[in-house]
This record gives structure tokens, C-alpha cells and sequence, in this order.
């Protein structure tokens, strides 16, 4: 049964940080309940206060923010066995018969992609099927339009993660992938949590 912290620890990962009353407000619970359980989960390493400048001019007030340990609360799925076997393939193949495998995975990924969106016309019904394609391999993706009228790809979490890190061609598969899924729309990475960010996110535009 999923209880108020593990919904806390959620939405932070799904949203950024927030101060306790925003928390309150999007979850449906009092105040001092959040409070109550922020301050266990920070007891336990998993948050952590920040300043929240979102006020404006004068005092900053808190916020509440996932420290790498809140993060790790989300796995990355069999990393380090997924890391043995880029670093075995690697020494056995060298770079380059990595590359090639990336290489073969990306084209594996694109041919089951296209079939599930076959028929998807419209961008956002594409951006639907590519959603929950990407979450149920836990990336915990969504969309959103934003007010230029692009569309902004989230991925909430990376379960690569640790496999990404020893090798990059993950993640420029993953970007070429979604150029091929949602051409001829133009695909750019707006952020990236190997660079730092708390999530990776794919500005999509049409001209």
C-alpha cells in the first residue's frame, strides 16, 4: 500500500522540488501531515531543504528537494551487472564492436517502436504511444505542450542509468530514436541527467 512519503518521494521525482504546502495542495493531504513525513524522509537521508526563490523578491522560503539517496529510491534497473557487461564487451570487442552493438539495439528498438505507433498520425497521438511505451520500461516519461507551442518529452527517470554513464552511446541511440519516431518533426535533448539535471527532457518542434 503506497503511503504519503512514498507519494511525496513520487512527486518530487516526477515534478522538482517543492515547498510543503504545494505538496499539500497537489496531494491532497494537510499541512502538518507533510511536514510530519518530510521530516522523517529527511531524517532518513531521502530529501532534503533548499531555498525556493519561486516567492519572488525578499526571504526565500523551503523547499523540498530528493537527495541522491531519494533518487536511488527509483533503481536503475540491474546496473551493475548492466555495466560488467558494457566494460566485458568493451575489453573483448573494443570500442568499436561496442558501438556496433548499441548500433543494433537502437535498430531493434526503432522497428518495435514504429509498429506500435503505426497509425498514430497526429504528434501528440504519437507522443501518447511513445509515452507509454517509455514508462513501461521505466522511465517514468510524459509530454506536455509548452506555451511556444513545442511539445517538451519527459523522462522523469533513467533506468540505464548506471549503464548510460559507462557508455554514452546509450543515450545518443535514445535521442536518434525519438527523431525516427516522431519525424519530421525536429528532436533537440533539453536536458540531461548525466550533465546534472534531475531528469532528461526532448524539446520536439514542427516548422
Amino acid at each position: 500500500m503506497r503511503t504519503t512519503a512514498d507519494d511525496i518521494l513520487l512527486h518530487l521525482k516526477m515534478r522538482g522540488p517543492a515547498p510543503a504546502g504545494a505538496l499539500a495542495e497537489r496531494l491532497g493531504v494537510t499541512r502538518q501531515a507533510v511536514r510530519q513525513q518530510v521530516e522523517k524522509l529527511a531524517a532518513e537521508g531521502l530529501v532534503e531543504a533548499i531555498p525556493d526563490h519561486a516567492g519572488g523578491v525578499g526571504r526565500p522560503g523551503q523547499a523540498w528537494s530528493l537527495t541522491p539517496a531519494g533518487h536511488a529510491r527509483f533503481p536503475d534497473t540491474h546496473a551493475q551487472m548492466t555495466v560488467e557487461l558494457v566494460e566485458a564487451v568493451r575489453a573483448e570487442f573494443g570500442q568499436d564492436g561496442l558501438d556496433r552493438l548499441v548500433a543494433r539495439r537502437e535498430r531493434a528498438a526503432a522497428a518495435a517502436y514504429a509498429a506500435a505507433l503505426d497509425g498514430a498520425r497526429q504528434m501528440e497521438a504519437r507522443l501518447d504511444r511513445l509515452v507509454e511505451l517509455r514508462s513501461a520500461e521505466g522511465y517514468m516519461a510524459e509530454w506536455r505542450r509548452e506555451p511556444d507551442g513545442a511539445w517538451l518529452l519527459v523522462e522523469n527517470h533513467c533506468p540505464i542509468c548506471a549503464a548510460a554513464t559507462a557508455c554514452q552511446g546509450f543515450c545518443r541511440a535514445e535521442l536518434s530514436l525519438f527523431r525516427q519516431m516522431l519525424a519530421p518533426a525536429r528532436v533537440e535533448r533539453a536536458d540531461h541527467i548525466l550533465a546534472g539535471a534531475r531528469r532528461c527532457a526532448y524539446r520536439v518542434t514542427v516548422d
